[in-house]
């Protein structure tokens, strides 16, 4: 009998657009996917519900680190702003103990909508976290 396998950690993931990585992440939120379904109840039938599916939803993909100089999501951001929408595709890599990769979620035709950066605050000993929350038109297990 096979012996099932440890979870993996959530702290060891690398994200990858266009298949480059982009530096280190401290945070990344937003794999999820819910499908909508919707009630009909049919006459006659009073033990159940039957449920259609209608559409899938997918949540924005938000990436945090901390404020280096690697400017590339603010200027990716900026375009946007501008009106130039540039799709990317972003992977986000879980991996396991050693390093090897275990799973990759694929954000297909990804473009940020919002930049933000921490508060700034004299009297604090934070690091400045810059945060990019992207649309995307799905997920797919890469």
């Amino acid at each position: 009998m096979a012996r099932p396998s440890d979870p993996y950690a959530v702290f060891r993931f690398v994200v990858l657009i266009e298949g480059v990585e982009a530096g280190g992440f401290s945070e990344a939120t937003g794999l999820q996917a819910e499908t909508e379904v919707e009630d009909y109840r049919e006459g006659g039938v009073n033990l159940f519900l039957h449920k259609f599916v209608k559409t899938t939803k997918y949540g924005n993909l938000t990436l945090k680190r901390g404020i280096t100089d690697a400017e590339q999501l603010w200027r990716w951001h900026q375009e946007v702003v501008r009106g130039k929408i540039d799709r990317r595709d972003i992977t986000v890599v879980l991996r396991d103990q050693q390093g090897n990769d275990k799973w990759r979620w694929v954000f297909s035709e990804a473009f940020p909508v919002k930049w933000s950066s921490a508060d700034l605050n004299a009297t604090g000993n934070n690091v400045a976290v810059e945060s990019v929350e992207f649309v995307h038109r799905g997920i797919r297990k890469g």
